[in-house]
């Protein structure tokens, strides 16, 4: 079980690197072994923590983007009203390209979610991906800075969500389906859209935001899915501390959301690169002794 402040730095921590591109899971998996805290992480109340400081991370994404959530569900219904998708809407078009994208993670985490978790939990492990998770950010900039961007926007398409629509289908499952290795702990769900998102023509700020978007419905689902299961994990003296990590989770990802998509305006993805590097290389000599 989690003390208060273990709660707090916990929930903290999800809240911020869920976003960040350097990995939640993997963090959470290498962080309590560093400090030495003895939490068994295979534990219902433990899982039950994780899942609700995600579903917090979701529910302050979606309000983070609340009025674009609101135009993309009434694209949607528009088109299911139509029966067809106008690709000149771009709402529409953005809210099934997150659906369509979100399709291979959904299905392989359905599938193997678990087992996957079981088989890389290790610390070290964790940390020798959270180092892999780098040199794709690192090589993700480096590629991206030799790409062409889409293809130039007339006026009445001049904002982010609108050229993200330019994504094609075929682009769109690409970049959901980088997030499979996300469920890997060390490898960013972030990290790795975002440098799908590059790939594919994106500017690192068009990225940020189909990524914080592609993100929202499934850790959301992911969170959903898991709590009924879970929820006979509450004990009396749990749910101090489990609020706690929720209110810092909750905290924690506004200020990473705030911060993220004013920061990927004008920056690039080199210095989380850098530390993820240096953190999984870091934390694999540590474990080692």
């Amino acid at each position: 079980m989690l003390s208060y402040l273990q709660a707090i730095i916990m929930g903290g921590l999800q809240g911020v690197t869920e976003l960040f591109p350097i990995s939640s899971l993997g963090h959470s998996v290498i962080l309590p072994s560093l400090l030495n805290w003895h939490i068994d992480q295979s534990d219902p109340s433990f899982l039950l923590f994780l899942v609700l400081t995600h579903l917090a991370t979701a529910i302050v994404l979606f309000g983070f983007f609340f009025k674009d959530w609101m135009r993309i569900i009434a694209g949607i219904i528009r088109s299911l009203r139509q029966r067809a998708i106008d690709e000149a809407d771009s709402y529409a078009k953005l809210g099934w390209l997150i659906v369509i994208g979100n399709v291979p993670v959904g299905i392989l985490g359905l599938l193997f979610e678990e087992r996957l978790k079981t088989l890389f939990a290790a610390p070290a492990i964790a940390a020798t991906f959270l180092v892999c998770n780098g040199v794709v950010l690192y090589v993700a900039d480096r590629l991206r800075a030799q790409k062409p961007e889409m293809p130039e926007h007339d006026s009445q398409t001049d904002n982010l969500d609108a050229r993200v629509a330019h994504l094609s289908w075929r682009q769109s499952i690409w970049i959901g389906a980088a997030q499979c290795l996300a469920l890997i702990p060390g490898f960013s769900r972030t990290g790795l859209t975002l440098s799908a998102g590059l790939g594919n023509g994106l500017t690192h700020a068009e990225a940020a935001r189909y990524s914080f978007l592609l993100a929202t419905p499934i850790i959301a689902a992911a969170s959903i899915l898991k709590l009924p299961e879970l929820f006979g994990a509450i004990s009396q003296g749990y749910i101090g501390p489990l609020i706690a990590g929720i209110i810092s989770s909750g905290i924690m990802a506004y200020v990473a959301a705030k911060f993220l998509t004013s920061y990927f305006k004008t920056k690039k993805l080199k210095p989380f690169a850098i530390y993820c590097v240096l953190a999984g290389i870091g934390s694999l000599l540590v474990l080692s002794f």
